[in-house]
This record gives structure tokens, sequence and C-alpha cells, in this order.
């Protein structure tokens, strides 16, 4: 008891002992007594500021409903807060020795505690993200932040930590300043000047991706190289690159990519050289590691190589159109591409036709072309990136084809934001949304568009005839004045043709970045056309006509006319880079083209005692489908060597079934057969002056059973910095052939079908080409001879042939497949003016397409493409925000045969059937072609959305030019119809899109 009572004695002492010290004590030198049970929070802190006689300072709704509970002895202040708040959200800051500030920990940056995943995660958006989730005051300048991006993963690191280790590998510091406020800057020390620092490494090896800055699109074919030396590469399809022995890592890179404003890159060292990010687009926003020199906007056409030309959609968007912006349309303006073909949107290249084009979008081959008639593209240009075209001696990793080669590539989908946007025009509805998806390692993007009836579609099939569907009672005459022309018979007036149709085309891809080197795309694309082209033909069609006035003769000829045709296409890619200097791409596609016709023609003519009726028809069905697996490699050896290889397989499966009159199956065939290729090409620059590219590709033809063997070459010198001479010599094989198949009363017709070697042989051509450039200052002067040998080519005709004399005459059915040889030679020359407010091209092509049927006698005939002269003019100004262009084309006449007298023989089944006497082959040409377009844009801003709207002329002064011509007999009279193509025709269009 004495014991216990002295130990309380002792106790009171040593409290008396030490609240005499604490009353000395004031501040965060405090201690205090935690002695609590479940005590409000605000009371703990009053008690606590008046016992320290300091400022505890707290906002009363954050520290509401919160309660203190704990029995110790005395500690320090600090300590006593640190253990009331520890199972809170607040926490305390020291802003003097005599006051103390509790807040949310979220509002103070020590407190700040930060979990992320970053990969190829833009810089600016992380410091965005920061500053709204945590309330920070970041401040920085875009130019020091603009295409860093951010890899890594953080999880709980406190921010200071946080910002070290996303800084670390830029050349970026930070410094906290106050309580929510950090600063971003480059020290003195790091900034760039190369007379202080110079360079840390030589020789070093640099590899990335150069992507659209706005879009994250990731741009292929773009340029790179090393300013004042000739290393330099392009980007692959994927925008990867990469470029050995760069001098050091203090280089500048200038980068450059059609539409888009050449752009310089200064390295520094520190950066991650194998990783490079390189970002371009219109507004020339700098790069982290870049000092940029303004630089005038790349041309939107650019010769990239022998016979090679890069184009971007956005020359279809400011050229003149019909209503729809073309890249096809956009392509034929070029030499050596025929612009008079208004009726087809195909490519007619150097001499050959469109079936002899390999069209890739995404991997899959896209068999036809036309949308409405041929006056539009299958491709929707709002779904295109980019567009290489090989206009001939293209390289081995391309085959199947004999002219050239059209490679798109379809945009990947923005993969920075969310993006939509709608296009109207007098003809069609086009409408787009792309978005990124799973932090952007994904984007995709969807494009539809679908036509709908207007005055201008009305325009569109009056220009057939001339005439319109209210008025039949008009008496049009046809170019050259009806029969008047070249193998006429007189003067009379012309029938009506009274098409109706629409179309619709959808693209669809998606984009998966699985790592930084792995990338899948699945591409999707479906268009398809409907198209009645039936009319009703009776005694007014003709008005005062060989018929008109006799009330005892009538007669109708009711034609009905009915086609519908499309393309599916899809692709699935796997792009790897494996390193920084081997690259693979591996793509499983299908295509499948189909064409359906169903026509027939009822002629009732009547007289005063009689009705005499006859019915005639033909129906065609061609389905074609195509299986494809390809695996393509790229392997860089040096700066001065690049191999590339692949192996590919294709399956096709085609048939096609013609018959005529319910009765004559005039073909019925249905074959299929695979090709399997393997290529090996290698390109070798020898002393920085000569480029050379050697390839060889092998495929066997399960059809034939043959293997075939196509040895390709290539060569450019580069004489100095303006001036390039250029060759090319090829072989090329074509499997699946598109064949024409003529007819006199309808026009040509065709079909594609599979080569044989028996009755349809494997067609072959051998190209060789030579040329020139001439490249100074702001203007290109390129000219290219060329010279393709044909071997080969297949007709098909169908004509009736009378037999017996008298009573006893009759006509038989006679249907041939001709086969044939062709030479195409000439000439193309380019003048263009490639940068500056006026941009444009003077283009001009000579060319001789002859071919040689033994089938069609023994002298040899203009082919049907044959245009001996093109001249075409396309200019382009810009000015503030408005787009002027102009475009003029000048053709000389393709060649036609035509009928020069018939007679009719009664068939057994009692049908009359006319016999036609024709003209040698294409003996006759149509009057020359030309026409000029102008069209007129104004880009602005609605809100934070662009816009644009449009005028385009089309055929400015109305010059009638003539498709085709078609022949029919009505009692004797040979009535000839000129199927003229557009007049005058104005259009407008409106766009508008997020971004």
């Amino acid at each position: 008891m004495k014991r216990t009572a002295t130990m309380l004695i002792v106790f009171c002492l040593m409290i008396l002992y030490n609240l005499n010290d604490l009353t000395a004590q004031s501040g965060q030198s405090c201690s205090v007594l935690y002695n609590f049970d479940n005590t409000p929070l605000q009371d703990v802190l009053d008690g606590w500021s008046r016992w320290c006689k300091m400022k505890i300072s707290y906002d009363t709704t954050a520290v509401r409903d919160i309660y203190v509970t704990g029995k110790f002895d005395l500690m320090p202040i600090g300590k006593a807060l640190d253990l009331a708040l520890s199972k809170t959200s607040l926490a305390w800051k020291s802003r003097s020795n005599e006051w103390i500030e509790v807040m949310e920990k979220n509002d103070a940056i020590e407190f700040i505690k930060i979990s992320n995943t970053f990969d190829n995660t833009p810089l600016e958006r992380v410091i965005n993200i920061w500053k709204f989730n945590y309330k920070l005051d970041i401040i920085y300048k875009s130019e020091d932040v603009a295409g860093i991006k951010i890899f890594g993963k953080l999880k709980d690191e406190p921010l200071n930590i946080a910002f070290e280790k996303i800084l670390a590998s830029t050349p970026l510091s930070f410094k906290i300043e106050g309580d929510k406020q950090v600063r971003l800057f480059i020290p003195e020390e790091k900034k760039l000047n190369l007379e202080v620092l110079g360079p840390v490494s030589y020789d070093v090896t640099i590899s990335g991706i150069i992507k659209d800055e706005e879009t994250g699109e990731s741009l292929p074919f773009a340029n790179v190289f090393i300013k004042g030396t000739t290393i330099g590469t392009t980007t692959n399809l994927d925008g990867h690159f990469t470029i050995t022995h760069v001098p050091s890592d203090t280089s500048v890179l200038i980068l450059s990519y059609i539409g888009y404003l050449t752009k310089e890159v200064r390295l520094t060292p520190g950066l991650n050289l194998s990783k490079l990010e390189l970002t371009i687009n219109s507004g020339a926003n700098q790069l982290q590691e870049v000092t940029v020199t303004a630089q005038k906007k790349e041309q939107i056409l650019k010769q990239t190589g022998i016979s090679k030309v890069a184009m971007t959609p956005e020359i279809a968007s400011i050229l003149p159109s019909t209503g729809e912006k073309d890249i096809f349309r956009s392509l034929q303006l070029l030499p050596g591409i025929s612009g008079s073909n208004e009726s087809s949107s195909g490519l007619y290249v150097r001499g050959g036709t469109p079936d002899q084009n390999l069209i890739i979008l995404d991997g899959f081959t896209v068999y036809h072309v036309d949308h409405l008639y041929g006056f539009f593209s299958a491709f929707n240009s709002n779904a295109i990136k980019d567009v290489q075209l090989y206009k001939g001696g293209f390289e081995s990793k391309f085959g199947g084809r004999l002219s050239s080669v059209v490679d798109i590539t379809a945009k990947d989908g923005n993969s920075e934001n969310f993006n939509a946007g709608v296009n109207l025009s007098f003809l069609s509805v086009n409408a787009f949304v792309e978005s990124p998806f799973d932090h952007g390692k994904g984007s995709f993007i969807v494009t539809a568009r679908r036509s709908y009836q207007s005055f201008l579609y009305k325009k569109l099939f009056e220009s057939f005839t001339g005439s319109g569907e209210e008025d039949n009672t008009d008496s049009p005459t046809g170019p050259g004045g009806g029969f008047g022309g070249p193998g006429g018979f007189g003067n009379f007036d012309q029938a009506q043709v009274q098409p109706k149709s629409y179309f619709y085309d959808l693209n669809a891809k998606m984009t998966y970045r699985l790592t930084n080197k792995d990338k899948l795309t699945v591409s999707l694309y479906n268009g398809e056309d409907d198209l009645d082209n039936s009319r009703l033909i009776d005694n007014n069609s003709f008005g005062g006509g060989p018929f008109g006035g006799n009330a005892n003769f009538q007669f109708s000829n009711d034609n009905v006319d009915v086609s519908n045709w499309g393309n599916i296409g899809m692709s699935t890619k796997w792009s790897r880079k494996w390193s920084n200097s081997f690259f693979t791409n591996a793509v499983a596609s299908y295509s499948n083209y189909f064409s359906v016709r169903d026509q027939r023609n009822e002629n009732v003519v009547t007289r005063e005692d009689s009705t005499f009726t006859r019915s005639t028809g033909t129906y065609e069905n061609n389905d074609l489908k195509d299986f494809s697996l390809k695996i393509d490699g790229e392997y860089e050896v040096s700066k001065n060597n690049k191999v590339e290889f692949g192996v590919q397989a294709t399956h096709n499966d085609i048939q096609y079934n013609f018959t005529q009159n319910d009765t004559f199956n005039l073909i019925d065939r249905h074959n299929s057969g695979l090709t399997s290729s393997i290529y090996l090409q290698d390109r070798l620059t020898i002393k920085d002056k000569l480029i050379l590219q050697g390839g060889i590709r092998g495929s066997h033809y399960s059809v034939t059973n043959k293997i075939y063997l196509e040895p390709r070459l290539s060569m450019t010198y580069l004489y100095n910095d303006a001036i390039k001479i250029k060759g090319a010599y090829g072989q090329y094989n074509q499997f699946a052939t598109r064949v024409v198949r003529e007819d006199i009363q309808q026009g040509s017709r065709d079909f594609w079908i599979l080569a044989d070697d028996e009755v349809i042989p494997t067609s072959k051509a051998t190209h060789y080409i030579l040329g020139a450039s001439y490249d100074y200052k702001n203007y290109l002067f390129d000219v290219e001879l060329f010279y393709k040998d044909y071997t080969g080519l297949t007709e098909y005709t169908t004509r009736f042939t009378s037999s017996g004399f008298g009573p006893n005459q009759s006509l038989e059915l006679d249907e041939q497949f001709y086969t044939g040889t062709g030479v195409a030679k000439g000439a193309d020359f380019l003048l263009q003016r490639k940068l500056g407010k006026l941009s444009g091209w003077l283009g001009y092509t000579f060319s001789k397409v002859e071919y040689k049927f033994p089938g069609f006698g023994e002298n040899s005939f203009f082919a049907n493409q044959d245009s001996r002269h093109e001249f075409k003019v396309v200019a382009s100004y810009r000015v503030k925000n408005f787009d002027v262009s102009s475009t003029f084309i000048f053709a000389t006449g393709r060649p036609y045969t035509a009928p020069i007298g018939f007679y009719e023989v009664q068939l057994l089944d009692g049908n009359v059937e006319p016999y036609f006497q024709v003209s040698s082959k294409n003996a006759l040409r149509y009057a020359p072609y030309h026409r000029m377009d102008v069209s007129a844009n104004y880009n602005f801003n609605l809100g934070t959305t662009k816009a644009k709207v449009g005028l385009s002329i089309f055929n400015v002064y109305g010059r009638e030019n003539t498709w085709y011509k078609t022949y029919d007999v009505i009692e004797g009279q040979l009535l000839e119809t000129n199927v003229s193509l557009l007049g005058f025709t104005p259009s407008l269009f409106f766009s508008w899109s997020l971004h």
C-alpha cells in the first residue's frame, strides 16, 4: 500500500513537471495528450489548437462526422495528427511553425498516389487526366510535350515519383511549386545547342513509326531522309521505318508525305532511337525532340518511283466531279491513263484494259470498280488513306495481272478521338464514324454510302440519249447528226433510254495493336448496283422519222434490261515487327464479284390487217470467288540493301452462264484453279547513285499444271540532285481474265473466266520502260517511254451466219473464242508544279495499241481502247479557305466496228433475225473527246467542328461525247442510237465532321 502511494506521488510530480514544461512550449514543438473516446475530430483539433497556442485550420464540412478514439500518453503534435487522421481521407500540412492546415489528401500534392497503365499514351493526354482527377495546375509549353508517348505502369506512386518515371526517357524535368502546381520544363543544360553539346553517338540506327498527328493513323509510304545526305527510306504499309548508318544522334530528319507539311525533326542525345514516334500534319505542330522549319505542303500527287505515283483522297476532294469525290476519276487525270472513258471509272493504263489491273484493298482483290454505269468508282474516299499506282514494270511481290497495280490502304480509324461526319450531294448520302477503344490500343472506322433519286440522277440517265422521259415526242439528234456520221443511213430520230438504278457501298475496318510490335486488322467491303435499263420504243419515239404519219402502221419495242452487280471482300491481316530490320505481314482474304443481267426484247408490229410479234432475249450470270493467303516479309540487310520475299496462294472459282432466247445455251462454264506463288526481290543502292532492284516470281497454276517464271528488273541512276534516269523490264502472266464479248447490237459486254490453255490461253505481257525526270525547285518534268508485248489475248463473239439458199436459207449461231497478240507502245509526259498556292500538272500521252487476231482476218487492228493522243490539264489554286480547281481533257476518238448492211432471215422457230454485214474490225473512229470541268470549295468551322461546301460543274461548255452506238432493225430500216455522255452538269455538295 505504501509502495502504491509512493508511485502515485511520483507520477503526480512528473505530471506537474511536464505540465510546467508543456506550458512553456508552443507551435509544432508542442506535445499533447491523446486520450479520447469517440470524440468529434473538430473538438480534438480545437483542443490541441488551444493547448499548443497555434492555429489548426480545417474545413468544417470535411471533418464533420469523424470521431477519434484512443488512449495514449503524451506525444508530439505531428504524430498525434497522423494517428487521428490515419483512417480518414484527410492529411495535414505545416504552413508555418504556428499554423497547421488539415485538408483532403487530394488537396495536398504530397499525398496524391497515382495508379495508371500507359501504352503509347500521349504525354499531353496524361497531363490532362491528372489535372482533372487530382485538381492539379500543371504548367508546360505545348511544343515541349507534343509528340511524347508514355509507356509503363504506375501503382500507388507518389506524384513526384510518378513524374520522375514518366519523364525518365524525355528531355523534360519537373518542379512542384505550391500545393497544386507542377511545372514541366526542359532544363537549359538539356536544350539543344549543337555548337556547345555536339553529338554523343555516331553511325547510329534509328527506327520508328510516322503517324498523323490529329488522328493517330499510321502513314504508309511516307518518306524519311537524313538532311544533307542521300540516306533515307520509305515507311512500310504500317508506317514503320528503319534507317541504318545515320551520321549521328543529332542528325536532322526530313519527313514528307503527300498532302502534309514537310517537317524537319532534329534528333537529340538520350532519345530512344529504336522507338521513335513521329507525327506530321497540316498544322506543323512541333515534337518534343524537334525544331520545326515551316515548309510548304507536299503535293497531292507524287512520282515515287519508276512508273509509280502516290496519291491521297485529298485530291479527289478538291478536283471537279459529278457529285461524288472519286479517287479513281482522279487517277484518270494522270498521263498514261485514259481520261476519255467517261463511262467507266476503270483504268485503261498504257493501252491495257481494266481487267489487266490488279486492284488491292487492304490485301484482298477487287474485280470490278464501277458504280452507276461507271460514272463513279466503288471506293468511298472517306474510307481510303493511301493509294499507290504502278503504271508498269511493277515489282515481283505483285502478280496475276498484265498492266498495272493499284494498292489501296484503308483508314485504320482515329486512335486519338471519336469522330463522325456526313457528306451530302445530289447523288448520295455518305457518312462515317470512327473511334479509338481500349485506351487507344484499338480503333475502328465504318463508312456507308447510298444513292438516291434526284434531278442529277435523271440527268445522268438522259445523257444516254439526250432526251427526257416526260417529253418523248421531241426529236433529239445524236452526235454527228444521227446516221449522217460514218457508216450512216440517212437522217432520222433516235430512241429513248430511261434507266433507273441505285448503288450502295459499305466499308468497315478494325485495327488492334496487340503489342508495340504486333498489329491486327480486319477489313470489310460490300458494294452493289441495281440497274433497270428497260425502255419502250414506239412510233412516237422517232417523231416524224420513217414511220410518222402512217395511221395503218403501228409498232412497239418493249425492252427489259435488268442488271445487278457488286463486290464483297474482306481480309484479316497480322503485321509483326520482329526487329528494327525484319517485318512481316500475313493476310487471309476473300473476294466475290457477281454480275447478273436479264435482257428481253419484244417487238410488236401492227398493220391494218395483221399483228406480228417477235421475242428475243439473253440471260447472263457471272460469279467469281477468290480465296487467298499471303505472307510477305522484308529484311533490311543494310542501309544499301533491302530484301523482300513472300509466298501467296489464290484459289479462284468462276462460273459463267450465257443463254439466248431461253433456247441456246451459248456458254456454260464452271471452273476453278489454284495459283501458288513465291517471290524474292532485292533492292541494292550502289555509291548513293545507282539503285537496282531485281526480282523473280514463280507461280504454279493448277489448271494447266505449269510453272511460270517472271523475272523483273528496274534501275534508277541519280545523275545529280535534279536529274534521274530510269528503266524497267518485267514479264507478267494473268490466269483470271475478263473476256470481251463483242455484240454489234448491244455494245461490248464482258465476263470473267479462267484460262485453261485450250480454249482460253494464259495471257502474257512483257514490259519495257525507259525514262528520265528533272526535279528543280517547285517543278517536275518526267517522261517515260513504254513498250508492252502481249500474247494470249482473248475476245468472244456471237454472230448469226447464213446457210443455204432461197427458201431453204437459215441462220446458224456462230459463237467462238478468238485469241491473239498485241502491242502497246507510246510515251508519257508530265510537267508538274508541286508546291505553292497554285499547283497542278500538264500531261500528254502518245500511244498506239494494235491487236492481231487471226480469227478476225490477216490484218492487225486498233484495240477498242486505242486513243492516239491525250492531253490533260489539272490546276488547283488555294487562297485562304477556298480551293478552286479546273481540269481539261482532250483525246482523239476511239475505234469501233459498225454494220454496213443487213438482211433478215427467218429462223426455224419462225422468228426473223437480222444478219448484219459489218465493217472491218474497229475500222471506224468516234469523234474526238474533250471536256472541261471546274469546281470551288469553301472550308469553314461550325463551332468546334469542320465543314465544307462546294460547287462543281462537269462539262462546262456542254460537249456531246458519244459513249457507243446501238443498232436495231424495224421494218427493213436500220436504226442507229447514239448513246451520249453527260453535258453541262452542275452539282453541289456539303460535308461536315467533328474533327
